[in-house]
């Protein structure tokens, strides 16, 4: 073949089969999506054969099209593994980490391990990206992802960040004068509660677990809101209770502008993990974060179950 088509080109065609949208393509690949809808015409005319799709709304491989990216996606893989084993033999490790994660995990990073991973490592970049839901990080071009233990998918590494946590019911003595203490999470009902809301819209029930027994508790309130850090603040100003992860919670704990309720029913959770594809070369700045990483005490840093994901109450279908 005379006209063979570039590595570049072959790398376009690809993503733009994963993503099946030129704007997601090129902003992976950090080019226009106008030059990736010009290097495909012109690969397809040199190819003497169409191999995507096009309308206004969408873009998909034709049959051709995906016969050949799936004979690639293999021969890319060992390509980029043979660079990655280049990259990894190098002893400061440079180029740019992806990462996903809530927004509250993501803060956290910020306290936490970017800062030293930064300073340690001057020549690497770190694009976190704070998702209010989980993502494909395969799909999606991520290096690494964070979510509870038990949500890691089995083909994935998993990396202890933090310690366990557990979420706790909290209100202000303001609004708790007067009123009798919930003994039960049944005994919500008779309260002013603050909600929240999943991001796809559904109302997020409450749950509590005591000597096996899980209760999930529908709870009444006026109030909506999505973020444990505001949760927290009405609750401090009285308008109800809130169910927030305890160390959103503790501060505010300690200093006695909240408290505690139906602690017997509020067990801990194993707490949040690092993951990333178990069947990849692992590049050196993922291998030098995850380092940084696990040198911090366990104790030290802590979120709550709902916070991985933005939220203040229990995830459904996470």
């Amino acid at each position: 073949m005379n006209d063979m088509p570039t590595l570049t080109e072959l790398k376009v065609l690809a993503a733009i089969a994963t993503h099946r949208s030129f704007r997601k393509a090129a902003d992976e690949l950090e080019l226009a999506p106008s030059t990736l809808s010009h290097m495909m015409s012109g690969l397809e005319a040199r190819l003497g054969t169409r191999l995507l799709n096009r309308t206004t709304r969408s873009v998909s491989p034709t049959q051709a099209g995906e016969r050949l990216v799936e004979r690639l996606r293999p021969i890319l893989q060992g390509l980029y593994g043979a660079l990655a084993e280049v990259d990894a033999s190098r002893d400061h490790p440079r180029g740019t980490l992806r990462i996903t994660a809530s927004e509250t995990v993501s803060l956290l990073l910020l306290r936490t391990v970017i800062p030293v991973f930064l300073g340690r490592f001057p020549e690497m970049a770190v694009d976190l990206v704070a998702e209010p839901a989980f993502v494909d990080i395969v799909a999606e071009g991520f290096d690494a992802g964070f979510r509870l233990g038990e949500e890691v998918p089995r083909d994935m590494i998993a990396v202890r960040f933090g310690g366990a946590s557990r979420m706790l019911a909290v209100a202000s003595p303001s609004y708790l004068e007067g009123r009798d203490l919930p003994r039960t999470p049944d005994d919500l009902s008779a309260h002013h509660c603050i909600r929240t809301r999943t991001p796809n819209g559904r109302s997020c029930k409450w749950e509590f677990e005591r000597h096996g027994q899980v209760v999930a508790v529908d709870v009444p309130g006026t109030l909506i809101l999505n973020r444990s850090e505001l949760m927290t603040e009405a609750a401090i100003r009285g308008l109800g209770i809130a169910f927030v992860p305890e160390p959103v919670a503790r501060h505010h704990l300690e200093a006695g502008v909240l408290k505690s309720l139906l602690e017997d029913w509020c067990p801990p959770y194993p707490g949040v993990f690092l993951y990333y594809p178990g069947h990849r070369h692992v590049p050196a700045g993922l291998r030098a974060f995850i380092d940084v990483l696990k040198a911090f005490p366990v104790g030290s840093v802590s979120v709550g179950a709902q916070a991985v994901i933005g939220l203040s109450a229990p995830v459904e279908g996470a």
